[in-house]
């Protein structure tokens, strides 16, 4: 599958390191193989997308374990529903590619699906292009994505905003959707060392046009972790911008610091016309 022209959403071929479009529209290969999509004029900020920082927490977070039952469920999931036939898979806002590897490795022994990557930040694309090298990725809002009409077989979507109508969009009839979201009490403790009332995440029932939800389950399980895995943690969440030295210092220095994971998966499947 080529990619789509992020600026007249013609299809775009790949001549040795760069992509082109009928219209001339040219976006590089960069060293590590991916490809940034994501012109100028559509970014909202100079460096869109987590920061060094914040990938950096979150990819030695990751690689510790933490998540891996979230790992494991959402690849089990997708080669699950997967047909044989698919042919392409989306996993919207991957970040380093943590979860889409996973599913790569899963759902491409039964099946010979290509994956892609997708997410604003060119940081951790970089990373994510680096380390694996069988997935295609790509710098692109999850806004505009460069795929055409009806042209993938399912989408990953873990946390990341898209449109729905760009989903409605490019996922074909019949293809599926797996989101996953913070359930009411996920990361309950971390908020409790932030806020003097901490607010439960709300149980939203998200309704996207032209999908079904299939299944709803939830995921949920204690987390043992260091001093310094709890700051790896804060780091990588939107909390972190509201913690104080004082609360920094605090969780540094503990030896073990327990708190609970809460996520809701749902397999949405897109109607048929």
């Amino acid at each position: 599958m080529s990619y789509q022209c992020p600026l007249c959403h013609t299809p775009l071929g790949q001549q040795n390191n760069f992509w082109r479009c009928i219209n001339n529209h040219q976006f590089d290969c960069a060293k590590e193989g991916y490809v940034n999509l994501m012109p100028v004029q559509h970014k909202h900020s100079k460096q869109p997308g987590d920061s060094t920082e914040m990938m950096q927490a979150r990819r030695a977070f990751l690689d510790a374990g933490h998540y891996q039952p979230l790992q494991h469920e959402v690849a089990a999931i997708l080669d699950r529903v997967l047909p044989v036939t698919a042919e392409n898979l989306l996993d919207i806002g991957c970040g380093e590619g943590y979860y889409t590897a996973a599913v790569a490795d899963r759902v491409q022994k039964a099946r010979p699906v290509q994956v892609f990557g997708l997410d604003v930040a060119k940081v951790a694309i970089r990373y994510a292009a680096r380390r694996y090298q069988q997935i295609n990725f790509c710098v692109a809002s999850s806004h505009r994505l460069p795929f055409a009409d009806r042209s993938l077989d399912a989408v990953l979507r873990i946390y990341a905003p898209c449109k729905a109508q760009e989903l409605a969009r490019t996922v074909k009839p019949l293809g599926y959707l797996l989101t996953v979201a913070p359930a009411p009490r996920h990361l309950f403790q971390l908020k409790q060392e932030i806020y003097q009332e901490v607010q439960l995440h709300p149980e939203a029932d998200e309704k996207l046009e032209v999908f079904t939800v299939l299944e709803t389950q939830t995921l949920s399980y204690e987390m043992q972790l260091t001093g310094l895995q709890a700051l790896d943690l804060l780091q990588m969440t939107p909390f972190a911008w509201r913690a104080s030295e004082a609360t920094r210092q605090r969780l540094g220095e503990m030896s073990e610091f327990r708190c609970e994971t809460d996520f809701v998966i749902r397999l949405h499947q897109r109607q048929p016309d």
